[in-house]
């Protein structure tokens, strides 16, 4: 049975925010830091990892997706981080000033009726953000440090969010390939 590698995200649409975001990428690139940014066609905000999912039970999530209701709302981001640390370097993303509550209240309803479906909750809990860039090295990882703790403070723009997608991603080398399966607006 065919599997399809998904997830649930809010996509990040603003033509101000892929500028932005491009633009800090571009200033990690310019200190030597050996990072592969996320295209900004690709830059979203996850709320769910599902991973292999098979179809009969891709067709119950599209279900269960149809219930989700929620009210249009606004996504400000502000700051810059790392994951798993800013000593160890990983993930380099983009936090919140607004939409925090939102998304997490979305969440929340997703995580209890994934559950319901089979799925274990997530461990780490859900941390809203938005991914920019995965270090490949440490190569010059502390002026990546240096860099991030200067735009800790630095906004980003904002945004409404209308639209709940679960999205396909296809691996390959150039890196993933996301596409929407199933949307749910506000």
């Amino acid at each position: 049975m065919e599997k399809i590698r998904a997830f649930i995200a809010v996509d990040i649409e603003s033509d101000e925010f892929r500028s932005q975001i491009l633009e800090i990428q571009k200033k990690i690139l310019d200190i030597g830091a050996d990072i592969k940014p996320v295209r900004p066609e690709n830059i979203h905000l996850t709320l769910h990892f599902l991973g292999e999912i098979e179809t009969p039970l891709m067709e119950k999530i599209v279900d269960m997706l149809k219930l989700i209701e929620f009210q249009p709302f606004e996504i400000r981001l502000k700051g810059t981080g790392a994951f798993p640390s800013m000593r160890k370097i990983n993930v380099i993303w983009i936090g919140l000033e607004r939409g925090q509550e939102e998304l997490t209240e979305i969440s929340r309803s997703l995580e209890t009726q994934l559950r319901k479906l089979g799925f274990s909750q997530d461990k780490k809990g859900f941390s809203p953000h938005v991914t920019i860039a995965r270090l490949r090295s440490g190569r010059n990882k502390d002026a990546v440090a240096d860099l991030l703790y200067e735009s800790k403070e630095k906004s980003y723009g904002s945004m409404m969010a209308h639209a709940i997608r679960l999205k396909k991603s296809v691996l390959t080398p150039q890196g993933p390939i996301y596409s929407t399966i199933f949307e749910v607006k506000s």
